[in-house]
């Protein structure tokens, strides 16, 4: 397991497939702008969905800042494709089921039942984090801070 990552710090670049089953980079992901990474314990859950709701309801404001919202969770992608169909969700949900991101974001949770952080991190084009936002119980604190740290960038 690394070390958890902090404002300032660059990510390496990772590829899992979506709710499609399309394997995604964090580069491609990036090549139109910041990308706004929501880790959170299980698609389907009342946080999870009042946070991934949340942040599909600024979808506007994020695209005003040319970022994009992508949540990811150990979720299957089978079980993110009905996250995402169910609340209509029309962001990237990443399926990162043997928690190889997780750990390289050092968001693993010590129990097994909900074994990903609820950490939302903000990554310029050049992979570097510009926010993290850490909150388990304030669902909608991890958009609207996200949005405040593109603001000002």
């Amino acid at each position: 397991m690394s070390a958890r990552l902090e404002v300032g710090s660059t990510v390496e670049d990772f590829a899992l497939p979506d709710e499609a089953g399309t394997v995604r980079r964090l580069s491609e992901l990036l090549a139109d702008g910041p990308v706004v990474l929501f880790f959170y314990p299980a698609a389907l859950t009342a946080g999870c969905t009042a946070e991934a709701c949340h942040f599909r309801d600024l979808a506007a404001e994020f695209a005003a800042v040319g970022a994009r919202p992508v949540g990811i969770s150990g979720d299957t992608v089978e079980r993110q494709q009905e996250f995402s169909g169910q609340h209509s969700l029309g962001m990237t949900l990443l399926s990162d089921t043997d928690g190889t991101v997780r750990d390289l974001f050092g968001v693993r949770r010590g129990f097994s039942i909900a074994p990903t952080r609820r950490v939302t991190f903000v990554i310029a084009q050049d992979r570097t984090v510009l926010e993290v936002v850490r909150s388990e119980l304030r669902m909608n604190t991890h958009a609207d801070r996200a949005l405040a740290a593109l603001r000002k960038d």
